[in-house]
Protein backbone atom coordinates (compact mmCIF):
# COMPACT_ATOMS: atom_id res chain seq x y z
CA UNK A 1 0.00 0.00 0.00
CA UNK A 2 2.91 2.47 0.78
CA UNK A 3 4.31 1.95 -2.38
CA UNK A 4 1.78 4.06 -3.90
CA UNK A 5 2.83 7.12 -1.93
CA UNK A 6 5.31 9.48 -2.18
CA UNK A 7 7.42 10.75 0.25
CA UNK A 8 9.56 13.90 1.17
CA UNK A 9 12.45 14.87 2.71
CA UNK A 10 12.50 17.96 3.96
CA UNK A 11 14.93 20.44 5.61
CA UNK A 12 13.29 23.44 7.95
CA UNK A 13 15.64 25.89 9.33
CA UNK A 14 15.05 26.47 12.81
CA UNK A 15 14.55 29.73 14.70
CA UNK A 16 18.27 29.59 16.19
CA UNK A 17 19.21 28.91 12.88
CA UNK A 18 19.90 25.27 13.01
CA UNK A 19 18.72 22.73 10.34
CA UNK A 20 16.27 20.04 10.82
CA UNK A 21 16.41 17.07 8.13
CA UNK A 22 13.22 14.83 8.02
CA UNK A 23 11.06 12.59 6.39
CA UNK A 24 7.44 12.41 5.79
CA UNK A 25 4.20 11.30 3.40
CA UNK A 26 2.36 14.62 4.28
CA UNK A 27 4.80 17.81 4.14
CA UNK A 28 1.98 20.06 4.95
CA UNK A 29 0.88 18.37 8.35
CA UNK A 30 4.28 17.19 8.91
CA UNK A 31 5.32 21.09 9.20
CA UNK A 32 2.07 21.88 10.92
CA UNK A 33 3.01 19.48 13.91
CA UNK A 34 6.76 21.05 13.90
CA UNK A 35 5.25 24.86 14.22
CA UNK A 36 2.98 23.39 17.23
CA UNK A 37 6.04 21.80 19.35
CA UNK A 38 4.42 18.17 17.83
CA UNK A 39 6.90 17.35 15.49
CA UNK A 40 9.79 16.09 17.41
CA UNK A 41 12.23 16.81 20.40
CA UNK A 42 14.58 18.83 18.13
CA UNK A 43 12.22 21.17 16.63
CA UNK A 44 10.63 21.56 19.70
CA UNK A 45 13.22 23.15 21.30
CA UNK A 46 15.00 25.10 18.38
CA UNK A 47 12.01 26.34 17.39
CA UNK A 48 10.57 26.81 13.69
CA UNK A 49 11.30 29.48 11.05
CA UNK A 50 10.92 28.13 7.62
CA UNK A 51 10.61 25.27 5.67
CA UNK A 52 13.34 25.62 3.37
CA UNK A 53 13.90 22.73 1.41
CA UNK A 54 11.60 19.62 0.13
CA UNK A 55 12.73 16.31 -2.47
CA UNK A 56 9.96 14.11 -3.76
CA UNK A 57 10.77 10.23 -3.86
CA UNK A 58 8.64 7.28 -5.21
CA UNK A 59 10.43 4.66 -2.81
CA UNK A 60 10.40 5.20 1.18
CA UNK A 61 13.76 3.33 1.67
CA UNK A 62 15.40 5.74 -0.83
CA UNK A 63 13.83 8.49 0.76
CA UNK A 64 15.25 7.26 4.09
CA UNK A 65 18.68 6.89 2.48
CA UNK A 66 18.22 10.35 1.20
CA UNK A 67 17.18 11.89 5.02
CA UNK A 68 20.29 10.46 6.36
CA UNK A 69 22.43 11.11 4.20
CA UNK A 70 21.78 14.87 4.47
CA UNK A 71 21.51 14.63 8.42
CA UNK A 72 25.20 13.31 8.06
CA UNK A 73 26.19 16.41 5.80
CA UNK A 74 27.74 19.58 7.17
CA UNK A 75 26.07 22.94 7.10
CA UNK A 76 27.78 24.35 4.41
CA UNK A 77 26.81 21.10 2.35
CA UNK A 78 23.17 21.52 3.30
CA UNK A 79 23.24 25.70 2.56
CA UNK A 80 24.37 24.63 -0.56
CA UNK A 81 21.55 21.74 -1.48
CA UNK A 82 19.36 24.30 -0.10
CA UNK A 83 20.51 27.46 -2.33
CA UNK A 84 20.23 24.72 -5.66
CA UNK A 85 24.16 24.83 -5.87
CA UNK A 86 24.39 20.97 -4.87
CA UNK A 87 22.24 17.94 -6.89
CA UNK A 88 21.01 14.39 -5.71
CA UNK A 89 23.69 12.35 -5.94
Amino acid sequence: MSQNWKWYVYIIECKDSSYYTGLTWKPELRFEQHISGLGGKYTARHGVKKLVYLEEYENLEEARLREKQIQCWTRDKKEKLIKGEWKKL
